[in-house]
């Protein structure tokens, strides 16, 4: 499918940025976003949620009408960087709560953002990823992708609470108190979290299709359709319950059991701990 969009649609763009973790490119309609530490599974570390913060902020006013949010290499994101986010030794509360309210704040700055924002997700997104794609506009799949949390428990309250703004309370809880549960693409669609599953091969084609479509709506329209909705979520209360979750997180922290869990990744390293915890996810009980 080809659809003629207006040039005037677009906005006159000054010099892309270049950043280190994360790419901008421009394919009109679409500016993508491109996470790009592939060797580190895509990580989300302080550098890169910087760097994807300042491009927003910039693209606000530059760029292709439709943003869209795709992960360089075999899947979108593992998640946060856990060398930066769960170190050894003791946890500072206080910055510990700061740091993630500040990603909850970037998160939902894509919300308020007057461009429609597409996420276009493959092979995995894990955790914190999940965060990012949940508060875009619109979330395309691919069929097999995997889509759920990290497999240690390490945290609580601050990943699958996102999740129950798209899925509701059920099915949020059933994710996040098993250890690594995940659900593929097509069931993220079942449960409302994913708007469509596609094959992996057509994702950025059906991505693509979809941009040049929202795009024949010229921009300030987009802008007014996207923020009533947002006034509509935010009258159902989306945005005051998200605010308060890093005050979760930053207290299951502080317990002796992700302690423990802690201790156990520096005696026995990282993968023999992930590997205690792996179990099949729930998604197999319905089928």
């Amino acid at each position: 499918m080809t659809v003629q969009v207006d040039p005037s649609a677009r906005t006159e763009s000054s010099a892309t940025p270049s950043f280190s973790s994360i790419r901008v490119e421009h394919e009109a309609p679409i500016s993508w976003i491109v996470l790009n530490r592939p060797e580190k599974a895509n990580a989300l570390s302080n550098e890169l949620l910087e760097e994807f913060t300042a491009a927003l902020e910039w693209l606000k006013d530059n760029g292709e009408p439709v943003i869209a949010i795709r992960g360089e290499g075999k899947g979108f994101s593992a998640g946060y960087d856990l060398g930066q986010v769960a170190p050894d030794g003791d946890v500072d509360t206080v910055a510990d709560r700061t740091r993630m309210r500040r990603n909850l704040d970037r998160y939902i700055a894509m919300w308020d953002h007057p461009k429609p924002i597409i996420a276009a997700v493959h092979g995995y997104c894990i955790a914190g990823a999940t965060q990012i794609v949940t508060m875009t506009d619109i979330t395309v799949v691919a069929e097999d992708a995997k889509l759920g949390l990290v497999t240690i428990p390490v945290g609580a309250g601050y990943v699958s609470p996102v999740w129950a703004t798209l899925v509701g309370p059920k099915r949020a809880k059933e994710l996040t108190f098993v250890p690594g549960n995940s659900v593929d693409g097509r069931t993220a669609v079942e449960w409302g979290w994913a708007n469509h599953a596609v094959p992996a091969e057509q994702l950025l084609d059906k991505v693509r299709s979809l941009a040049e479509r929202i795009a024949l709506t010229p921009p300030d329209l987009l802008a007014l359709k996207k923020a009533s909705i947002t006034t509509a979520m935010d009258a159902m209360g989306s945005r005051q319950a998200l605010a308060a979750l890093p005050e979760y997180d930053a207290l299951a922290h502080t317990t002796e059991s992700v302690k423990a869990v802690k201790a156990r990744i520096a005696q026995e390293g990282l993968k023999p701990v992930i590997e205690s915890y792996r179990v099949p996810p729930t998604t197999d009980l319905s089928r």
